[in-house]
Protein backbone atom coordinates (compact mmCIF):
# COMPACT_ATOMS: atom_id res chain seq x y z
CA UNK A 1 0.00 0.00 0.00
CA UNK A 2 1.12 3.24 -0.59
CA UNK A 3 2.32 6.08 1.93
CA UNK A 4 -0.68 8.71 2.51
CA UNK A 5 -0.10 12.05 1.19
CA UNK A 6 1.64 14.18 4.00
CA UNK A 7 -0.97 16.91 3.34
CA UNK A 8 -3.87 15.12 4.63
CA UNK A 9 -4.42 16.85 7.90
CA UNK A 10 -6.81 15.49 10.85
CA UNK A 11 -7.91 18.97 11.23
CA UNK A 12 -9.16 20.63 7.76
CA UNK A 13 -9.77 24.29 7.67
CA UNK A 14 -12.33 25.07 5.02
CA UNK A 15 -13.26 28.92 5.40
CA UNK A 16 -11.44 31.91 7.08
CA UNK A 17 -13.31 35.01 8.35
CA UNK A 18 -11.69 38.53 7.32
CA UNK A 19 -9.48 38.51 10.46
CA UNK A 20 -7.99 34.95 9.70
CA UNK A 21 -9.72 32.97 12.44
CA UNK A 22 -10.96 29.83 11.33
CA UNK A 23 -14.75 29.68 10.85
CA UNK A 24 -15.37 26.13 9.80
CA UNK A 25 -13.46 23.37 10.84
CA UNK A 26 -13.71 19.07 9.75
CA UNK A 27 -11.92 16.87 11.77
CA UNK A 28 -11.51 13.74 9.58
CA UNK A 29 -9.09 11.62 12.64
CA UNK A 30 -7.33 10.79 9.01
CA UNK A 31 -3.82 11.93 9.48
CA UNK A 32 -4.06 10.64 13.21
CA UNK A 33 -2.27 7.43 14.58
CA UNK A 34 -4.35 3.84 14.43
CA UNK A 35 -4.99 3.28 17.97
CA UNK A 36 -4.55 6.06 19.85
CA UNK A 37 -5.90 9.22 20.92
CA UNK A 38 -7.05 11.62 18.36
CA UNK A 39 -4.79 15.08 18.55
CA UNK A 40 -6.23 18.31 19.71
CA UNK A 41 -9.05 16.67 21.92
CA UNK A 42 -9.72 16.75 25.47
CA UNK A 43 -11.63 14.01 27.06
CA UNK A 44 -13.85 13.82 30.28
CA UNK A 45 -17.25 12.10 31.58
CA UNK A 46 -20.29 12.77 33.15
CA UNK A 47 -21.77 11.50 35.36
CA UNK A 48 -20.11 7.69 36.86
CA UNK A 49 -18.44 4.86 35.74
CA UNK A 50 -15.42 4.61 33.31
CA UNK A 51 -14.35 7.74 31.82
CA UNK A 52 -14.23 6.01 28.63
CA UNK A 53 -11.79 4.97 26.23
CA UNK A 54 -11.33 7.34 22.64
CA UNK A 55 -8.97 5.72 20.05
CA UNK A 56 -8.84 6.88 16.43
CA UNK A 57 -9.27 3.20 14.28
CA UNK A 58 -8.72 2.51 10.73
CA UNK A 59 -12.10 0.55 9.29
CA UNK A 60 -12.97 -0.03 5.83
CA UNK A 61 -16.43 1.59 5.73
CA UNK A 62 -15.62 5.15 7.32
CA UNK A 63 -17.13 7.78 6.01
CA UNK A 64 -13.87 9.38 4.65
CA UNK A 65 -11.08 6.76 4.72
CA UNK A 66 -9.64 5.22 6.61
CA UNK A 67 -10.11 6.57 10.01
CA UNK A 68 -12.81 7.09 12.45
CA UNK A 69 -12.66 8.02 16.54
CA UNK A 70 -13.89 5.55 18.27
CA UNK A 71 -15.22 4.95 21.90
CA UNK A 72 -14.52 1.45 22.89
CA UNK A 73 -15.01 1.16 26.59
CA UNK A 74 -18.42 -0.92 27.00
CA UNK A 75 -18.50 0.02 31.25
CA UNK A 76 -22.10 -0.88 31.62
CA UNK A 77 -22.52 1.72 33.98
CA UNK A 78 -26.06 3.73 33.40
CA UNK A 79 -25.79 7.25 34.08
CA UNK A 80 -22.05 7.48 32.32
CA UNK A 81 -21.52 9.62 29.42
CA UNK A 82 -18.12 9.83 28.21
CA UNK A 83 -17.26 12.81 26.33
CA UNK A 84 -14.20 14.06 23.77
CA UNK A 85 -14.27 17.46 23.05
CA UNK A 86 -12.32 19.75 20.71
CA UNK A 87 -9.71 22.21 22.49
CA UNK A 88 -10.78 24.70 20.05
CA UNK A 89 -12.83 26.43 18.02
CA UNK A 90 -15.16 28.25 21.40
CA UNK A 91 -18.52 29.07 19.63
CA UNK A 92 -22.00 30.18 20.19
CA UNK A 93 -24.00 30.36 16.98
CA UNK A 94 -23.10 27.38 14.98
CA UNK A 95 -24.09 24.39 12.78
CA UNK A 96 -22.29 21.09 13.62
CA UNK A 97 -22.54 17.50 12.36
CA UNK A 98 -21.08 14.57 12.56
CA UNK A 99 -21.60 10.73 10.95
CA UNK A 100 -21.64 8.05 13.87
CA UNK A 101 -22.02 4.41 13.41
CA UNK A 102 -23.76 2.65 16.45
CA UNK A 103 -21.70 -0.73 16.49
CA UNK A 104 -22.52 -2.26 19.94
CA UNK A 105 -24.10 -1.67 23.47
CA UNK A 106 -26.59 -3.75 25.06
CA UNK A 107 -27.83 -1.03 27.41
CA UNK A 108 -27.82 1.58 24.98
CA UNK A 109 -26.22 2.98 21.23
CA UNK A 110 -26.39 6.38 21.89
CA UNK A 111 -23.97 8.51 19.63
CA UNK A 112 -24.41 12.32 20.14
CA UNK A 113 -22.97 15.73 19.35
CA UNK A 114 -22.18 18.54 22.33
CA UNK A 115 -22.06 22.09 21.82
CA UNK A 116 -21.96 25.00 24.30
CA UNK A 117 -19.36 22.50 26.61
CA UNK A 118 -18.00 24.34 29.83
CA UNK A 119 -17.25 21.67 31.20
CA UNK A 120 -18.36 17.76 31.66
CA UNK A 121 -21.24 18.60 33.90
CA UNK A 122 -22.59 21.85 31.57
CA UNK A 123 -23.47 21.50 28.03
CA UNK A 124 -26.04 21.13 25.10
CA UNK A 125 -26.21 17.59 23.63
CA UNK A 126 -28.10 15.89 20.94
CA UNK A 127 -27.91 12.40 20.70
CA UNK A 128 -29.44 9.28 18.43
CA UNK A 129 -29.98 6.17 19.94
CA UNK A 130 -30.31 3.16 18.05
CA UNK A 131 -31.93 1.06 20.73
CA UNK A 132 -34.80 3.24 21.44
CA UNK A 133 -35.21 4.16 18.33
CA UNK A 134 -35.41 8.12 18.80
CA UNK A 135 -33.48 11.50 18.86
CA UNK A 136 -33.41 14.03 21.72
CA UNK A 137 -32.17 17.31 22.80
CA UNK A 138 -30.51 17.94 26.15
CA UNK A 139 -29.01 20.41 28.76
CA UNK A 140 -26.84 19.44 30.96
CA UNK A 141 -26.54 21.30 34.37
CA UNK A 142 -24.21 20.44 36.92
CA UNK A 143 -24.36 17.25 35.81
CA UNK A 144 -28.04 16.66 35.85
CA UNK A 145 -29.62 15.66 31.85
CA UNK A 146 -32.68 17.16 31.33
CA UNK A 147 -34.59 16.62 27.92
CA UNK A 148 -36.37 19.88 26.29
CA UNK A 149 -37.06 18.22 23.21
CA UNK A 150 -37.11 14.70 21.40
CA UNK A 151 -38.68 12.73 17.98
CA UNK A 152 -39.65 9.15 17.66
CA UNK A 153 -37.92 7.25 14.57
CA UNK A 154 -36.21 4.57 13.14
CA UNK A 155 -32.48 4.59 13.82
CA UNK A 156 -30.47 1.52 12.53
CA UNK A 157 -27.64 -0.25 14.29
CA UNK A 158 -24.78 -0.80 12.85
CA UNK A 159 -25.06 1.38 9.69
CA UNK A 160 -23.74 5.02 9.60
CA UNK A 161 -25.78 7.78 10.04
CA UNK A 162 -25.27 11.64 10.06
CA UNK A 163 -26.66 14.07 13.42
CA UNK A 164 -26.54 17.67 12.32
CA UNK A 165 -27.74 20.56 14.96
CA UNK A 166 -27.64 24.27 14.53
CA UNK A 167 -27.77 26.47 17.45
CA UNK A 168 -28.37 30.61 16.83
CA UNK A 169 -29.48 32.08 20.30
CA UNK A 170 -31.72 30.43 21.97
CA UNK A 171 -33.16 28.46 18.83
CA UNK A 172 -31.94 24.54 18.34
CA UNK A 173 -32.74 22.80 15.25
CA UNK A 174 -31.48 19.02 15.15
CA UNK A 175 -31.63 16.83 11.39
CA UNK A 176 -31.29 12.98 11.48
CA UNK A 177 -29.95 12.01 8.19
CA UNK A 178 -30.70 14.87 6.48
CA UNK A 179 -34.35 15.48 7.77
CA UNK A 180 -35.11 18.25 10.29
CA UNK A 181 -36.68 16.43 13.36
CA UNK A 182 -36.41 18.99 16.43
CA UNK A 183 -37.73 22.57 16.25
CA UNK A 184 -36.89 24.27 20.03
CA UNK A 185 -35.75 26.84 22.30
CA UNK A 186 -34.04 26.87 25.19
CA UNK A 187 -32.47 29.39 27.63
CA UNK A 188 -29.76 27.50 29.57
CA UNK A 189 -26.58 28.31 28.13
CA UNK A 190 -26.30 31.55 26.48
CA UNK A 191 -22.54 31.63 26.16
CA UNK A 192 -19.83 29.82 23.68
CA UNK A 193 -18.44 26.87 24.50
CA UNK A 194 -16.61 24.32 23.25
CA UNK A 195 -17.82 21.06 20.67
CA UNK A 196 -17.44 17.33 20.17
CA UNK A 197 -18.67 13.92 20.49
CA UNK A 198 -21.23 12.19 23.15
CA UNK A 199 -22.18 8.28 24.11
CA UNK A 200 -23.60 6.64 26.87
CA UNK A 201 -23.22 3.33 28.85
CA UNK A 202 -21.95 0.92 26.84
CA UNK A 203 -22.69 2.14 23.58
CA UNK A 204 -19.36 1.76 21.20
CA UNK A 205 -19.76 4.50 18.62
CA UNK A 206 -17.74 5.28 15.31
CA UNK A 207 -17.81 8.83 14.90
CA UNK A 208 -16.49 10.52 11.27
CA UNK A 209 -16.49 13.92 9.92
CA UNK A 210 -16.94 16.15 12.70
CA UNK A 211 -17.80 19.45 11.05
CA UNK A 212 -18.35 23.18 12.64
CA UNK A 213 -19.18 26.18 11.21
CA UNK A 214 -19.59 29.63 12.80
CA UNK A 215 -22.81 31.35 12.32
Amino acid sequence: MSPRPAFVLTVTLLALSANGDTTMKTWTFDADKPDTPPAGFSFARTGKGAEGKWLVKAVPDAPSPRNVLAQTDGDTTDYRFPVAVADAPVLKDLRLSVKCKPVAGKGDQGCGLVFRYTDADNYYVTRANALEDNVRLYHVVKGRRVQFAGWDGKVASGVWHELRVEAKGNHFEVSFDGKKVIDAKDETFADAGRVGVWTKADSIIYFDDLSVLAL
